[in-house]
Order: C-alpha cells, then sequence, then structure tokens
C-alpha cells in the first residue's frame, strides 16, 4: 500500500485529495468517518499528500507511531 490516509481525516473528508488523484483510488468511507486508498489502485503517484489541508496522508513506510493502525485501517475496508 503505497499510499495512507490516518486519523486528521476523521469527520474533514476534504475532497481535495480525491480532486488529484488521476486514478481515482480515493473513497469515502462513511461509516469510518473518513477518506480511504485502495491499495492495489493507488500509483503511489503522491499527488494527494499536498492537497490533503489536514496532512492526513503519508507513505506507508513513513505513517507515524500513533497512526500506525491506519494501514490496516485503510486496507481492510477493501476487504469487505
Amino acid at each position: 500500500m503505497p499510499y495512507v490516509i490516518t486519523e486528521p481525516c476523521i469527520d474533514v473528508m476534504d475532497r481535495g485529495c480525491v480532486e488529484v488523484c488521476p486514478v481515482d483510488c480515493i473513497y469515502e468511507a462513511p461509516e469510518l468517518r473518513m477518506l480511504v486508498i485502495h491499495p492495489d489502485e493507488c500509483i503511489d503517484c503522491g499527488a494527494c499528500v499536498a492537497a490533503c489541508p489536514v496532512e492526513a496522508i503519508f507513505e506507508d513506510a513513513d505513517v507515524p507511531d500513533e497512526w500506525n493502525e491506519y494501514i490496516a485501517i485503510n486496507a481492510d475496508w477493501f476487504d469487505k
């Protein structure tokens, strides 16, 4: 999973990242109250990072420790 959306997105869900994503791999997860990135569709371009006003998007290897659980949260949402 190249990029992960983390806790700061909760209840914000600013769609700026969705608008700049060239492959439309960012989805609304209403039950999580946040946006999520599809791990298989993301092409690792990083366009979403600069577009996020709350700095909630990180490369999977750079997710801060306190938000590590969001790596699985993003991936698991697509396993439903």
